[in-house]
């Protein structure tokens, strides 16, 4: 049947949202499952920004990435990583053009840290107090078996690294929760004040060392031997020690269909994941292309390894001088383009009272282009400029990528940021453009494989603009 005029003009002039997956045959499918196998490795294997960092520089050495301190002089072509301090990567492809294209993302995710004299023990357990890290919901972390990452250095200034949980024959640790027999007075509390920061502490033993009287807290000394002996560390150690609680399980697939992914710490190694994967798959000798992945995200990019430093001025500085070029750092910056790769909040429609629907990312709808963040009246967002967002869309619909435009739930629900801004500062446009996710910043995070795989697509689409 012929469509109508008013059809017709209802096709052209409306948006129209569909699945991402009507875009993709069977063959391309199987293509978007096995890049979402490898994905899932990834995050199973990078727990940790410490982790990630590692990660990222391994792949990026396996296709020659070379340190850049390394390169006494750059060329076109030439590829080079940075590693700032074991935490936070930069990735560069030398381009004709000192300009750039550069993606930002972040490698750090909620999480439980360890205090500093994190060990005690009462009622026959040995306990760590624990300091949460980011925006969580702490009632989430309770009866969820975890596992212990991290580095502590010695005495003599070693680094030991520590993994605890992961292996299939590793004992796991748990925050215990109150029964429900008894539970009943909590109930009637608002939620932040029933789940109190200072009960997110972790049971790690209940055997004590020995019979001898004389010694205390006999439990917490057997933990503490058996640190000792494992790793050759005391209590003292873990002053300066970064240690990280985090989810045991392993990143699955969602789904009858298995179209999705549930696992901890797609915020934001998704992004991450994608970003340097397009990197890697992109051609471009005329820009340079750029692939940054930040620490302290959750925290307010704060730090020297977080995106508020000066991490991308004394990377593009090295590399100007090392190009022989004689521009300034600041016109290279203001004249490059950027993607703060991020992911934002799907719609939920179990709580469906929260979004505003005609402006919320769906899940399966492809990547998400969000202009602003911030919260209330566009508090702490870069507001990216209409000529930009613009620009980015007619460069996915080019390309035959499925986009769709997102904001962080209602006006005054809430709120949230990314690195949109701090990269802003610079004077180039940036956008955040993201993946739709579910359950942010829980123990386990969902997003949708062909989301994933449209934000492939999309960050190589954007490294590859002349």
């Amino acid at each position: 049947m012929a469509k109508s005029k008013y059809a017709k003009l209802q096709e052209k002039l409306t948006i129209k949202q569909k699945p991402a997956w009507n875009l993709f045959d069977e063959k391309q499918r199987k293509t978007i499952f096995s890049f979402c196998d490898k994905y899932k490795v990834f995050l199973n294997t990078a727990k940790t920004e410490r982790e990630a960092a590692e990660g990222i520089i391994a792949m990026a050495k396996a296709k020659g990435f070379k340190d850049l301190d390394s390169f006494e002089k750059l060329k076109p072509g030439d590829l080079v990583f940075y590693n700032n301090k074991g935490k936070s990567v930069v990735l560069a492809i030398i381009g004709e053009d000192m300009e750039f294209n550069m993606t930002g993302s972040h490698i750090d995710c909620p999480r439980l840290d360890l205090k500093p004299k994190p060990f005690y023990e009462e009622g026959n357990l040995a306990l760590l107090k624990t300091h949460y890290y980011g925006g969580i919901k702490k009632y989430h972390w309770y009866d969820v078996p975890l596992a212990i990452h991290g580095v502590v250095i010695d005495k003599d200034g070693k680094t030991k690294e520590i993994k605890i949980g992961e292996a299939e024959d590793d004992p796991v640790f748990v925050i215990s929760d109150l029964l429900p027999h008894l539970g009943h007075k909590m109930e009637d509390k608002p939620v932040r004040e029933a789940f109190e920061a200072e009960t997110l502490n972790i049971i790690v033993g209940n055997m004590p060392i020995a019979k001898d009287e004389g010694v205390k807290d006999k439990i917490k000394l057997k933990i503490l031997s058996i640190l000792n002996e494992m790793y050759g560390i005391t209590e003292s150690d873990f002053i300066s020690a970064e240690i990280e609680i985090v989810p045991v399980a392993k990143a699955r697939d969602l789904g009858l269909d298995r179209s999705m992914i549930i696992g901890y710490g797609q915020d934001d190694r998704s992004c991450a994941f994608t970003t340097l994967k397009a990197l890697f798959a992109s051609e471009n000798r005329k820009k340079t292309r750029i692939a940054a992945f930040y620490d302290k995200e959750e925290i307010g990019s704060v730090g020297n390894t977080g995106a508020a430093s000066q991490l991308v001025e004394r990377v593009v500085e090295t590399m100007i001088k090392k190009v022989g070029s004689k521009k300034a750092v600041n016109e290279v910056i203001s004249k490059s383009i950027v993607l703060s790769a991020d992911v934002v909040a799907a719609l939920d429609p179990t709580f469906a009272q929260v979004f505003e629907a005609r402006n919320s990312a769906f899940i399966g709808n492809g990547v998400a282009l969000e202009k602003y963040t911030g919260s209330g009246g566009k508090y702490g967002g870069s507001d990216a400029n209409a000529e930009y967002v613009a620009f980015i869309a007619r460069l996915l619909n080019d390309k035959g990528i499925q986009w769709q435009s997102s904001e962080l739930g209602k006006v005054d629900e809430g709120g949230g940021g990314t690195i949109g801004y701090l990269l802003a500062k610079y004077g180039c446009d940036v956008l955040d453009v993201g993946i739709p996710v579910l359950g942010m910043h829980s123990p386990q995070e969902i997003a949708s494989k062909v989301d994933i795989y449209s934000a492939f697509l999309t960050y190589k689409a954007f490294f590859e603009v002349k």
